[in-house]
């Protein structure tokens, strides 16, 4: 007599084995000449400093940076989201002067990360299917 094929059914919450953050360094003077080497050294100092030597071999990626508006991007595995969410936040200075890291925006998904629905901007022509003139 054959047995009845067994199935498995499995669940996944999340697909990603990624989480992507972007974050923004606020310095007190507002001082604007850091690279990001710089940026990606700060953050690492803040996981020496939380977690010692094992947290700075912490793995993560910065995959943009813009040195205009301090801003960078992110990728870090799931597991480890909260340790770095946790270390960026207890970052207090930066070449002796006081810093804080504000995280703006944290997904599963990078594409949810490339606009935000508060700064949206919206035109009349988008609402009314005209096309908008040119000057």
């Amino acid at each position: 007599m054959e047995e009845p094929a067994a199935f498995e059914r499995l669940v996944y919450k999340n697909a990603s084995i990624f989480h992507y953050m972007k974050i923004c360094l606020v310095l007190e003077n507002g001082r604007r000449n850091i690279e990001a080497a710089q940026f990606k050294q700060l953050i690492i100092s803040g996981l020496r400093q939380l977690y010692g030597e094992v947290g700075a071999a912490f793995p993560f990626d910065l995959l943009k940076f813009d040195p205009g508006t301090l801003t960078g991007m992110l990728r870090v595995y799931n597991s480890g989201l909260v340790k770095l969410w946790s270390a960026l936040t207890l970052i207090g200075s930066y070449q002796n002067e006081l810093c804080a890291v504000r995280v703006t925006q944290v997904s599963p998904f990078l594409l949810a990360l490339s606009g935000n629905s508060r700064e949206l901007e919206l035109d009349q022509a988008s609402f009314t299917g005209e096309k908008p003139l040119l000057t």
